[in-house]
């Protein structure tokens, strides 16, 4: 009895043993499905159960308590893990704490409240953010220049710009698609809003919309643009009262004068541009190379900067990935100049044979911005009118994974920095 006793003591303490502990969502090569990942954390931040991202390992995994409910989740969505017990959690932990090893855990504590900036009507492009948003299952609320004036931005953690023209030049499509039912639809859409709100000019509208997005950035927001949404943003800023739109815009001349007169104090990312004064050019400044660069669909690529997560770890957050070469994109902005980069802003990613930045992150009073070039990671060259990008074709993106560690980065526990 007491032989019987002592061998079904030791059965138990194996169980307990190796009893499952955790479940990790690994995002290296072997990863089925990195994006909708994404939308598991972030599911299961929501569902009050704890979230470890796991910086450098393994691509920038997921270590999430055992949770019956999450694990049939994961089944759901076809996201691959594997289940941990106890003593591989804690080897995994020592590891990750040694001080010689460039990696680090973070906290993931709360579901950052999501607002994508777009028109309500539609236009023939879609955006690669909210996109990505819809295929990880990520909930977001659409908001534009009515909301944002009516002051409910600050309702939001976090804030996507959309493929946008805060210049008040229409995206400069007047050229090419003046004749085009839907771009005639957004110049009566914008300027019925302009005249709705108060404001002569869409261009004066935008620019009201543009001060209020950097207030609730330097108060505290993550602010996140793309393609567009990123130099005509700081060209605005940069232009705030003065006249930098032709006549077929806004009715009257630009000031002849403007280009000596704008505040590169004002802007968040960009100094010492000079403006594309030509309104027939698809192009805002020289902030954006597209015109300009050599680079094709074979050799355009760009490499991410390693970081050393125990002390950089903000942008180690942001550059998390299975691949650190990333292929190019293009977009009405594509890349930008690196000469122009203020010396103040953090390079997360760029062709350092081309000069070209195309992903950069900086700060500004209490919050944070991040500026990615391009229209779409697994769109080359993205035209007016063309399809959306099927997401169930590219679960494995790592362009569009920059996108979601930004996503995820309004819900990480932010460490005191070491000095």
């Amino acid at each position: 009895m007491i032989k019987k006793f002592y061998i079904l003591l030791f059965c138990i303490l194996c169980s307990l043993g190796l009893r499952a502990s955790s479940l990790l969502v690994y995002m290296d090569e072997e990863q089925k499905n990195h994006l909708k990942a994404y939308g598991i954390a972030y599911w299961t931040i929501s569902k009050q159960v704890e979230v470890d991202w796991l910086l450098n390992y393994r691509g920038g995994s997921f270590l999430i308590k055992y949770n019956k409910t999450v694990e049939d989740e994961l089944k759901i969505r076809g996201v691959s893990y594997e289940v941990l017990a106890d003593g591989k959690v804690i080897s995994l932990l020592n590891e990750i704490s040694d001080p010689s090893v460039n990696m680090e855990m973070v906290k993931l504590e709360k579901t950052p409240k999501i607002a994508v900036y777009s028109p309500k009507s539609k236009l023939p492009w879609d955006d690669a953010v909210t996109l990505v948003l819809t295929y990880a299952e990520i909930p977001y609320d659409v908001i534009y220049d009515d909301d944002i004036i009516q002051d409910k931005l600050s309702k939001y953690d976090w804030l996507h710009l959309h493929h946008e023209d805060f210049t008040g030049q229409y995206g400069r499509f007047w050229s090419s698609f003046r004749y085009a039912n839907w771009y005639q639809e957004d110049v009566k859409n914008q300027e019925a809003l302009a005249k709705r709100l108060g404001f002569k000019k869409v261009s004066e509208m935008k620019l009201a919309v543009a001060r209020q997005i950097k207030e609730y950035c330097a108060g505290g927001g993550f602010l996140f643009a793309m393609c567009s949404g990123t130099d005509s943003f700081d060209i605005a800023l940069s232009a705030d009262g003065v006249d930098i739109c032709a006549q077929m815009f806004d009715g009257d001349p630009a000031d002849p004068n403007a280009q000596s007169k704008l505040d590169f104090g004002k802007t968040l990312a960009f100094q010492n541009f000079r403006l594309d004064n030509n309104p027939m050019n698809y192009e805002f400044s020289d902030i954006d190379v597209t015109q300009n660069r050599s680079l094709n669909q074979g050799n355009d690529f760009f490499t991410l900067f390693d970081f050393s997560a125990k002390w950089d770890l903000v942008p180690t957050m942001l550059t998390q990935n299975h691949d650190k070469v990333i292929k190019g994109f293009m977009g009405q902005t594509t890349a930008f100049r690196k000469s122009l980069v203020k010396p103040s802003v953090t390079v997360l990613g760029e062709n350092k044979g081309a000069a070209e930045v195309r992903y950069l992150h900086g700060e500004i009073g209490k919050g944070q911005f991040t500026f990615y070039g391009g229209h779409d990671p697994e769109d080359y060259q993205h035209a007016v009118g063309d399809p959306p990008t099927d997401l169930n074709l590219h679960p494995n993106s790592p362009g569009y994974r920059l996108i979601l560690n930004n996503v995820l980065f309004p819900a990480a526990k932010k460490k005191p920095q070491k000095t």
